[in-house]
């Protein structure tokens, strides 16, 4: 459990540090396999957000020595063709890794496609058959944020066994496989909801704070008990109605008079940090993580099919 000390300023976890690390080790992997495994991410549409994504995704794969590519198709695409595509995916024994970028346009069931794609092949860690691996405890290709979160955590030092985490947020894509990955390392765990009573008492019992519930500046200096690490998985863009809001916070006043609006945490950063032990910048903390561990269980899932 995080011994609670007298805090000055939380050390600051830094994202882009370890995210290099990773890469590091994967780099290292693939000189290892001899073969350069393969990642396709596939598009549907031309959201700006996403075709960033995607050709990030892409970009860093080829720099790390794997065939990364990226599969666009046209906002008209229709589920029955989506799913024609992963499946010739599935059965390409080049590809050793399939992402669809989400969200999807609104006549595919983004379900059905995540169900369609090989769970060997499946390296955001979506589809049902690796949930339930990693809920039962056991080899998985794990979600790629809460995976990241981990290895924040982990860079720390503190101990996880015995420690009472605090998961705020139930999503499927990062509260509930956080929760899953945190229980494999014997933490107390606690999920928190929009339904929670006394939010505020449960997060402060927590040694372990991992904030994934997209509502900006939710958890406060007064909620995190000292000493804790704290996790920031949000990322709101906010514009000047949060200015009264972030006049405690220099840096992000002056970013958001600058620009109009301004990226902040689910976490008031400003101010948790001077009681936290150790926390996670908005942006630069867990941001940097989820690209770092796709491109892992890409190695990963290549190592897995040739086992």
């Amino acid at each position: 459990m995080v011994e609670a000390a007298p805090i000055v300023s939380a050390q600051i976890i830094d994202g882009k540090a370890v995210a290099r690390q990773i890469e590091s080790e994967v780099a290292a992997a693939v000189e290892r396999l001899g073969f350069a495994p393969g990642l396709v991410a596939v598009r549907v549409g031309n959201d700006p957000a996403s075709e960033v994504y995607v050709r990030n995704k892409a970009k860093k794969a080829q720099e790390l020595g794997l065939r990364g590519r990226e599969l666009a198709l046209p906002e008209s695409t229709s589920e029955a063709d989506l799913l024609a595509e992963v499946g010739r995916l599935n059965r390409d024994d080049s590809v050793d890794g399939i992402l669809v970028q989400l969200p999807l346009p609104k006549q595919i069931s983004a379900q059905k496609v995540i169900d369609a794609i090989a769970p060997a092949k499946d390296v955001d860690g979506f589809h049902p058959f690796n949930v339930g691996l990693l809920h039962l405890g056991r080899p998985a290709l794990a979600p790629c944020t809460p995976a990241g979160v981990m290895r924040l955590i982990d860079s720390t030092g503190i101990r996880i066994e015995g420690a009472n985490a605090v998961v705020i947020g139930r999503s499927d894509i990062v509260g509930k496989p956080m929760a899953a990955l945190l229980l494999q390392r014997h933490a107390t765990v606690t999920i928190c909801h929009s339904r929670t009573r006394d939010l505020a008492a449960v997060i402060h019992q927590g040694d372990i704070v991992v904030a994934a519930v997209g509502k900006p500046l939710l958890v406060t200096a007064g909620m995190v008990k000292p000493g804790a690490v704290v996790i920031d998985v949000g990322m709101n863009r906010v514009d000047a109605s949060f200015t009264d809001r972030l006049a405690h916070d220099s840096d992000k006043s002056r970013l958001l008079a600058k620009n109009g609006s301004v990226l902040v945490g689910d976490v008031d950063y400003a101010r948790v940090r001077d009681v936290a032990g150790w926390i996670t910048p908005v942006p630069g903390g867990v941001g940097p993580m989820t690209i770092a561990m796709l491109m892992q269980n890409t190695v990963t899932a290549a190592e897995r099919r040739r086992a």
